[in-house]
């Protein structure tokens, strides 16, 4: 089996906690470079884990030869220009959430990636649990019927992050090798904006990934509680189906306090997941309750599973679990959203079709969104 040399741009907090751990776990990866805008910084991460190369900049990154795939875990303002220069040098890329600041730029990598016949994963840990794939191969099933509503509360203790007060991602409750720079995730020229960029990122995505339904209109509404980012949002999402989806979410929540309820309610049955509490149950409406295994603490949010499914996908030793599509679709409610909590207007993203008709995905021409969606 041959060896996937990797190297990753933006080496900073999420990439020495999750991705450069995972590509050292591997048995059939190397991680021979990485990047980051400070020398000394890129220097330090290269030598403690072990990497040949440390660069500032990301062409030389990409100029190395035998190269074959890049993780770009960099802060979102840089994502498109990123991936797309690495795409185009013939490099796999798994790319951290958001995907791009606006949906255009989201198809644009889609495409370019599906042109140049190269993998392009997108970084969402949710998409790798035992919960998750068995509710999306239940969905898909039919064992719910069909899919008419869903509910999502999303929350995560990160407010103070996106108000600028604090940089670290775990508020102190855990030491990290290295801390977000400043700006990282409070400065929306640099993160895109608040919770409804960070967070809900991960539920939009999620969406698609259990019904294999996209997005077809959304109201939303922000409340920025002094912040010049969003802390609390509230969205209404019809699917192309019909389906209707209320998703809620903040980073305001206490430090121990996190949510993540999604309930699927089908024609024939509903299911209930609890993603931060690992809990997953089934009841169909002649009352009969499925309880499923608990997930085991490491098992709820596996954050090297991304990095070790791009390497498995490039070896062709697994499907990709969580495919730029995926990304799209997330950004596709991200700018739509925004959109929608400037003009107080229900924002059409493609037509919203009857059950039994035929679903064409296409798009309507939403107009994109500005990068700070509080414009």
């Amino acid at each position: 089996m041959k060896t996937v040399r990797v190297g990753v741009i933006g080496a900073g907090w999420w990439a020495t906690s999750a991705h450069i751990p995972a590509i050292q776990a591997h048995p059939n990866a190397e991680l021979v470079a990485v990047q980051s805008r400070e020398r000394a910084k890129a220097e330090r991460i290269a030598r403690d884990f072990g990497a040949k190369h440390a660069f500032t900049n990301v062409g030389e990154l990409l100029a190395l030869e035998d190269l074959e795939a890049v993780i770009i875990a960099t802060t979102p303002n840089v994502h498109f220009a990123q991936a797309k220069a690495a795409l185009q040098s013939g490099h796999h890329v798994l790319l951290e959430k958001p995907m791009t600041f606006t949906a255009g730029e989201a198809r644009e990598l889609v495409e370019l990636a599906a042109k140049r016949k190269r993998q392009l994963v997108m970084s969402c840990p949710w998409h790798y649990t035992a919960h998750g794939l068995e509710a999306r191969r239940l969905i898909h099933s039919g064992a719910l019927g069909e899919i008419k509503m869903i509910s999502v509360l999303m929350t995560n203790p990160i407010d103070k992050l996106l108000r600028g007060i604090n940089t670290s991602p775990t508020h102190g409750m855990e030491k990290v090798y290295v801390e977000p720079r400043l700006g990282s995730y409070n400065d929306p020229a640099i993160a895109g904006g608040g919770q409804i960029y960070c967070q809900v990122s991960h539920a939009a995505a999620y969406l698609t990934f259990l019904t294999g339904l996209r997005p077809a209109e959304v109201f939303a509404r922000f409340d920025n509680d002094g912040s010049p980012n969003d802390i609390y949002n509230t969205l209404t999402i019809t699917l192309e189906n019909g389906a209707l989806v209320s998703l809620a979410s903040t980073g305001a929540t206490p430090l121990d306090e996190r949510n993540y309820e999604v309930r699927v309610f089908g024609g024939r049955a509903i299911l209930q997941l609890e993603l931060w509490r690992g809990t997953m149950t089934m009841i169909d409406f002649v009352g009969q309750r499925t309880e499923f295994k608990p997930l085991a603490n490491e098992e709820i949010y596996p954050s090297q599973l991304p990095a070790l499914n791009f390497i498995d996908v490039i070896l062709g030793k697994a499907a990709n679990g969580s495919p730029g599509d995926l990304g799209l679709t997330s950004m596709e409610i991200i700018e739509a959203a925004c959109e929608s909590a400037r003009t107080g207007r229900n924002e059409k993203i493609r037509a919203v079709h009857a059950q039994g008709e035929h679903v064409t995905g296409q798009s309507n021409g939403h107009k994109a969104a500005l990068p700070n969606c509080r414009a």
